[in-house]
């Protein structure tokens, strides 16, 4: 048997095995992809990259619309020993374009006939860019090397996360990594062949790792749902239904919003046999009525990670008891085997509450081009100088029961969890910092119930300024999910006895 040694010989170990079972399943056109058309098309992308010179060590930054094509050169990349980085087609171009700086790609790869930002990008005469459908018929006259010298330690992708001096950071993956988390995947959900797992996550999401890792390198199938199929709830349902789905994961928002909208009720899903979800805090009372709808005949699985160690480091089942306490979110229960982990106190005398360290073989490899953010991040194991014990601060609070399960208790700083995305609110500040209008600002997030809140902005600007005004310039610099749902404007922001702006005086007045 072959050593898998890294993410390119698991697909193609995984491929020969299921050769004719589907790999992409699209309900919607009733098209299926199996494992053996998905091998031909991945090679075929690598033919493409390699004649491109790409080598181990570039970079290919993908506009993925989630197609074949797509997932094909993204298993190409792998295959190589590229490193690949999905970025998001809807964000405004200011944020586009901080990315591309930091990772400056080889290679980008466009899967979409237009972009709401084409021009910008024709502009960017450094960027070499290459459309998915029109611009992928050269062909390598070499041959291929040998895919057993991608090493284990090689980055596989980068995922772009919020910054708080404003600019977006690459937490980087090697393919050993993923080859753990793949490992532990199967291995706590049970997932199989026989297995059809949704993706309803945005591709540049890390949420996405757990569907394409989990579902490709296991023999099962993935079924890709497009943005405008998961923002129509009863299309959204309807085609998970068609499909077969029997593992659903997403955050809990979008399980909220299928409630709220009543497009789900006992008779749906009647396929899945578990619901996996996280990113955020999922309300209780909604968790229970899922658990109402579906605990009898199927799991409901809470997972927790950061992005910085590969996607997910803890999952518990709901049960019962969770809903004994309907305030708190629920347990994240044991940190997955493959992780370390120590808590640091806040205070000495309660070691059993402070800031998450998790160590192990699925800690990151850092943030990309950005050592000094790196270096404050992923940083020794402060318990101990006996050997190099490198883990990531992962600056989420959690307190620790008598049972080792931990409870996730908020941010250590200001970045924060809100519609499943992890945002730093210094960017939401440094944004509106951009426009001429604006004196001063700062960012809180209000809590509205256990796991759901708004970003609220407090600004001090020009008299003849306006909420929507403001609303409008920042939805051309951030992503929507990272617009504030409130302006408050202020003459003055209120400081504190050092002179700085009070954010705890702000957060009172809501």
């Amino acid at each position: 048997m072959t050593f898998i040694s890294n993410m390119g010989l698991a697909f193609r170990e995984t491929a020969s095995r299921f050769t004719d079972r589907v790999a992409l399943r699209y309900p919607e056109r009733g098209e299926t992809v199996s494992y053996a058309q998905l091998t031909n098309l991945a090679d075929r992308w690598a033919d493409v990259l390699w004649a491109r010179g790409l080598r181990q060590g570039h970079v290919v930054a993908f506009f993925h619309d989630k197609s074949p094509d797509a997932f094909a050169a993204m298993l190409a990349c792998l295959r190589l020993g590229v490193t690949y980085t999905n970025l998001d087609p809807d964000s405004p171009w200011e944020r586009v374009r901080k990315i591309l700086t930091s990772c400056a790609p080889d290679l980008l790869i466009n899967a979409f006939e237009e972009l709401p930002f084409s021009a910008e990008l024709s502009g960017a005469n450094a960027l070499a860019v290459l459309h998915l459908r029109t611009d992928s018929a050269i062909k390598s006259l070499e041959d291929l090397p040998d895919i057993a010298t991608v090493q284990g330690g090689t980055p596989a992708y980068i995922m772009f996360t919020s910054g708080s001096t404003g600019m977006p950071k690459g937490a980087v993956m090697s393919h050993a990594n993923l080859l753990w988390f793949t490992q532990w995947s199967r291995d706590r959900f049970g997932i199989t062949s026989d297995d059809v797992l949704t993706n309803v996550n945005p591709i540049y999401f890390d949420n996405s790792v757990f569907d394409f890792y989990s579902a490709i390198f296991s023999g099962a199938s993935l079924v890709p749902l497009t943005p405008s199929q998961v923002k129509d709830a009863r299309t959204l349902v309807r085609l998970v239904e068609a499909a077969k789905c029997t593992i659903w994961f997403s955050v809990p928002s979008l399980l909220v919003y299928l409630l709220t909208t009543r497009a789900i009720g006992k008779n749906n899903f009647a396929s899945l046999r578990k619901f996996i979800f996280g990113g955020e805090g999922f309300p209780k009372p909604k968790l229970k009525q899922l658990f109402d709808l579906y605990g009898k005949r199927a799991d409901l699985e809470n997972v927790y990670g950061p992005t910085e160690c590969t996607c997910i480091c803890s999952a518990r089942t709901i049960c019962d008891k969770d809903f004994d306490d309907m305030l708190n979110l629920a347990a994240l229960g044991p940190v997955a085997q493959n992780f370390g982990y120590e808590i640091l106190p806040l205070d000495a005398e309660n070691p059993d509450f402070g800031e998450l360290f998790l160590r192990g073989p699925q800690v990151g490899l850092g943030y990309y081009r950005d050592p000094d953010r790196t270096a404050k991040a992923f940083v020794q194991n402060p318990t101990h100088q006996h050997y190099a014990d490198v883990g990531y601060k992962t600056g989420d609070l959690v307190e620790r029961d008598a049972n080792g399960w931990l409870y996730f208790k908020g941010r250590a700083d200001f970045q924060i969890k809100h519609m499943g995305y992890r945002i730093e609110l210094e960017e939401v500040e440094a944004a509106l910092a951009t426009l001429t209008q604006v004196r001063e600002c700062a960012v809180v997030y209000q809590k509205l119930s256990a796991g759901m809140g708004q970003i609220v902005s407090f600004v001090a600007c020009s008299s003849n300024s306006s909420s929507e005004e403001l609303s409008m310039l920042v939805y051309s610099i951030l992503p929507p999910y990272m617009v504030p749902k409130r302006f408050v404007l202020l003459e003055e922001l209120p400081k504190n006895a050092n002179g700085k702006i009070d954010r705890i005086a702000l957060e009172a007045t809501l």
